[in-house]
């Protein structure tokens, strides 16, 4: 077989594969646009860790955004659109969607996982430990530290991202990073059970027991002054017993000043 024979069969086989390929795509494009959505599934990858959404809510704010998609042709389905929308949900922190061959929906999506909570008067708002602040959740109840009292953060009952000022920020991540520090202790987080921030904006942490009422001051130099706390417990009280004192300000440098 020579040389122009070779390119001739090859051409033909070429054009014989692009046809043959063009022909299938458009048998799965009139295939698509005849099949008609069979049903949505609904996936929550960390179910077993938070319940703030469910099968239920995903396929309602679908609905309530685009109609019920089940019956629709799958080529009238704007999946980019969609999974837009079950991404704004302030507890969803990424969701995929997309459809299969036998016409099913699917809701595959990870929540956001709060370290803590803000009460602020009537306000409640999670944080997770990336920052982000969302709403509290219907039916669900995270259990998380409380953080209460003057929250410094200007924020509303439906917020939902990052504090908007970069003072309000830092905050958030030092409050996040006192949580964090007191949940890798070990005790600290358990017997610890209010964090309150006054009218000065210093945080007021009150123990399970004990009447003693501990000044942290501002969420920084937290390891030094949970040692000068450990320090209290170890040192003065064997001295001074229990209840002795009222008060225990640790937010000086070096120093623990104790009051009745």
């Amino acid at each position: 077989m020579n040389r122009l024979t070779r390119y001739i069969l090859a051409a033909i086989f070429g054009g014989l594969t692009v046809v043959l390929l063009c022909a299938a795509y458009t048998s799965e494009s009139l295939k698509k646009k005849k099949t008609a959505c069979s049903g949505i599934e609904v996936c929550v990858l960390d179910s077993s860790i938070n319940g703030f959404v469910g099968k239920e809510r995903i396929i309602g704010c679908i609905a309530g955004k685009y109609g019920n998609p089940v019956g629709r042709p799958l080529s009238g389905l704007d999946i980019a659109a969609i999974e837009k929308t079950t991404d704004s949900l302030s507890a969803v922190r990424k969701s995929e969607v997309y459809v299969t061959k036998d016409g099913i929906l699917h809701v595959s999506l990870t929540q956001r996982t709060p370290v803590l909570r803000f009460q602020k008067d009537s306000i409640g708002l999670y944080a997770d430990a990336e920052g982000v602040l969302f709403p509290l959740q219907p039916g669900y109840t995270a259990h998380v530290p409380i953080i209460d009292g003057n929250i410094p953060l200007n924020v509303g009952k439906d917020f939902q991202g990052r504090p908007v000022t970069g003072r309000e920020r830092q905050w958030t991540r030092q409050i996040i990073g006192l949580v964090s520090y007191m949940r890798d202790g070990g005790i600290w987080l358990k017997n610890i059970v209010q964090i309150h921030v006054d009218e000065k904006g210093d945080l007021i942490l009150i123990p399970d027991e004990g009447r003693e009422k501990f000044i942290f001051g501002q969420p920084d130099s937290i390891e030094e002054k949970f040692r000068k706390m450990e320090l209290y417990y170890t040192s003065i009280v064997p001295d001074k017993g229990k209840d002795f004192y009222s008060t225990v300000n640790l937010k000086y440098d070096g120093r623990i000043i104790c009051r009745k």
